[in-house]
């Protein structure tokens, strides 16, 4: 089973950091969410990207986590020379994370 099969996510940008959304469909799954989706594995599935920091936060009432990705983007959108500048595609990355 992948994330995506219990959970759809929004990213987000500021300079060189990314924040990565992972919103539970039903507020019955966000526990196993919560427990199966750590910073380690976040980090271990964006392997490649440049030296990245992973701070996770819980946002148990949403039935939601949110990570926030230091030194993903590059430099920032204005310095990048990747194609996805913006860091849209990292939340399709993190939901085919194996659960």
């Amino acid at each position: 089973m992948k994330l995506r099969d219990v959970a759809h996510s929004r990213t987000g940008d500021k300079g060189n950091t990314s924040n990565i959304s992972v919103i539970a469909y039903r507020t019955e799954d966000f526990s196993r969410i919560r427990e199966l989706v750590t910073a380690e594995r976040v980090r271990a599935q964006l392997e490649g990207l440049t030296p990245i920091q992973v701070t996770r936060y819980e946002l148990p009432k949403l039935g939601a986590l949110n990570f926030v990705i230091t030194g993903a983007l590059g430099g920032g959108v204005t310095r990048s020379l990747a194609l996805d500048a913006h860091g849209k595609a990292l939340s399709s990355i993190l939901l085919d994370l194996d659960l």
